[in-house]
């Protein structure tokens, strides 16, 4: 299995990350299964805030793995604080993981539930000098991961993103994305589990507070099948849809998992 082509195929799919990405059988592994009789709800968990400036908003692409989209981080523009973070992480990008049937394609597991997708927003801590160096420190990035669960009454907040698919079809193509503001995205509660954990794409580095949200926001049905329209392969290459990318769960491993909330 190369390097540069890591996937999510039986050839090169998670189960073989570890070959090239040691750090994939980590002791602070993501996804993860939460199971609600192992939580620790932490009253002194903080109320987690962002603000995010629409004006950072950059390109949206598709490099055949997901769709992401991509915020300017120069400065603190977009940033998140409180909750189980010390300071301000900036928004770097944003991006999806779904299955190729509404009944899975969530990272993380609660309960034995799995949703469509999830949707992940990616922030770094700027004290670490830039984003290459936040991946080296265990406080270095934050992800809010959001769950999308297919209802009958679609909600707007998708639907920007989800315009913007047909000019991304193919794997290598980036589209202009401008004037968005993600904090659309986020559902009505903020309730939250966090944990330490890892990205759930090589080199799976362990950086990560996680901070998902417990309530899903909902999309529609053809918006589920509009993202599975994407293909990861290129433009004069046969179609292949880009669908089930996302990592099954890793063992816990001892840590804890916190609840903002009883």
């Amino acid at each position: 299995m190369a390097q540069s082509v890591w996937g999510y195929d039986s050839d090169n799919g998670p189960e073989r990350w570890h070959e090239n990405y040691p750090m994939a059988k980590g002791e602070k592994q993501s996804p993860i299964e939460i199971n609600s009789k192992d939580v620790r709800h932490d009253s002194s968990l903080a109320p987690w805030h962002a603000s995010y400036d629409p004006g950072a908003a950059k390109t949206i692409l598709n490099n055949g793995r997901t769709c992401r989209v991509v915020f300017d981080d120069t400065f603190d523009r977009s940033v998140l604080r409180g909750g189980p973070l010390t300071g301000a992480y900036r928004l770097r990008q944003l991006h999806l993981h779904w299955g190729s049937s509404d009944d899975h394609g969530s990272e993380h597991v609660i309960d034995g539930v799995k949703y469509a997708a999830e949707l992940h927003m990616v922030h770094w801590n700027p004290k670490h000098g830039n984003f290459a160096g936040a991946l080296k420190q265990p406080d270095g990035v934050a992800v809010v991961g959001i769950f999308l669960k297919v209802g009958k009454t679609p909600k707007p907040e998708m639907k920007r993103i989800l315009e913007e698919i047909d000019n991304i079809k193919t794997k290598g193509k980036e589209a202009p994305f401008l004037h968005f503001d993600p904090s659309i995205l986020f559902p009505k509660s903020r309730d939250y589990w966090t944990y330490h954990g890892s990205f759930t794409t090589p080199p799976c580095e362990e950086c990560i507070t996680w901070i998902l949200l417990r309530e899903p926001i909902e999309v529609s049905p053809d918006q589920m099948v509009k993202l599975r329209s994407l293909s990861k392969n290129g433009e004069n290459e046969p179609v292949n849809p880009l669908v089930d990318n996302w990592r099954p769960p890793q063992p816990l491993k001892g840590r804890i998992v916190r609840a903002s909330f009883k």
